[in-house]
């Protein structure tokens, strides 16, 4: 049995890298961060054009209609590159509709979403640091042609940049997401510790009509949870690599007591138990992608095997990174801060190390 990537995957992976390398380096990379949104509408486009934003979109609905590990593969890319455009945001908010959307919603949102002429995210939880149906605390009440909402989602992905908001609420009927256009919100920046992963909260206070509702299911909410973790812990697997042969390549140049320092034990054991790290970690990511179409009811274990390993072993490789470097590696100016900033970004999202690994001593009968 062939474990490998396709030929088609590892062309598309050649792709993304080369977009990453030639329209989206670091110094690009570095500009977004700047911008509140941390958006750039040409590079959006050409995403869009180049198919993945719809990889994972049926065909009948403007997409591809290929599955969620070939969507990884471009998540491990943009990751590497520390891209900040809303791919993940996006694939997650198509998931969303594909799950709980009826066949109108696919039909109206699909296409737009495929295409990148639209730009929605996707927020579940009003609690950082909390997984469960209780943590969504937005509530809706019955009104006249649908449901009021009214209060605040904090922690919205790409809420500065989206066109549209799909926002996890508590009704009348039970669970649901609500379909939001920009204008009918309230959008704030939230200032996070990684600028390339911009977000805000989201203030509603209106009346959502009843076919701009999904009704959703704890299954779904869990299902959705998942697929948030596979793609946080792709970027993470990308953003991992490059930080290891950042440091190694660092440590080939860097001369001390006449030779570089990786001729040290203390510098090289350390590069070599980072890279057994991220190659754990992406093994399991890769089971737990190719499980959201083959094998579902195995991703739940399989998902939380990869996140909390990755939870914890990309936030050290982060600080060795850094550490690694010397004191150039606490500078703003320098990259590799770049990527200890997105690993603290990265551990809670979708559940940290000590939510999934309870999860998966949970699903194993302890």
């Amino acid at each position: 049995m062939n474990f490998g990537f396709t030929e088609e995957q590892n062309l598309l992976r050649d792709q993304v890298r080369r977009f990453m390398e030639e329209a989206c380096a670091i110094p690009k990379v570095r500009e977004l961060m700047a911008r509140e949104d941390g958006f750039d509408a040409d590079l959006w486009k050409q995403a869009g054009e180049l198919g993945w934003l719809g990889l994972i979109v049926p065909e009948d609905f403007g997409g591809l209609g290929l599955k969620w590990i070939d969507l990884t593969v471009v998540l491990e890319e943009t990751g590497r590159g520390l891209s900040p455009l809303p791919v993940a945001s996006q694939a997650l908010s198509c998931a969303a509709i594909l799950r709980c959307g009826s066949d109108d919603h696919r039909r109206n949102w699909l296409p737009g979403l495929s295409s990148g002429e639209a730009i929605c995210t996707l927020a579940l939880y009003d609690e950082p640091n909390w997984i469960a149906p209780e943590a969504i605390t937005l509530t809706g009440e019955r009104a006249d042609g649908g449901v009021k909402l009214s209060g605040t989602k904090p922690f919205v992905p790409d809420a500065m940049a989206a066109h549209y908001y799909l926002l996890a609420f508590r009704g009348p009927d039970g669970l649901a997401l609500a379909g939001l256009s920009r204008d009918q919100v309230t959008v704030k920046a939230q200032p996070g510790m990684d600028r390339t992963k911009p977000g805000g909260s989201v203030t509603v206070d209106t009346v959502v009509s009843a076919d701009m509702i999904l009704p959703m299911t704890e299954a779904d909410l869990a299902f959705l949870t998942d697929l948030g973790a596979v793609a946080v812990t792709a970027e993470m697997v990308g953003a991992a690599e490059a930080a290891l042969s950042m440091t190694s390549e660092y440590a080939k140049e860097r001369i001390q007591f006449g030779k570089p320092i990786g001729q040290y034990q203390g510098v090289k054991h350390r590069l070599a138990d980072i890279f057994v790290d991220v190659e754990s970690f992406k093994s399991l990511l890769y089971y737990a992608a190719w499980t959201v179409d083959d094998a579902t009811e195995e991703l739940p274990r399989a998902v939380s095997l990869a996140k909390g390993y990755a939870s914890d072993a990309f936030a050290k490789i982060g600080i060795d990174g850094v550490g690694l470097h010397g004191a150039i590696g606490f500078t703003a100016e320098y990259d590799i801060q770049l990527y200890l900033k997105r690993s603290k970004w990265a551990r809670p999202m979708y559940g940290d190390s000590d939510y999934h690994l309870d999860r998966v001593a949970s699903l194993g009968g302890l």
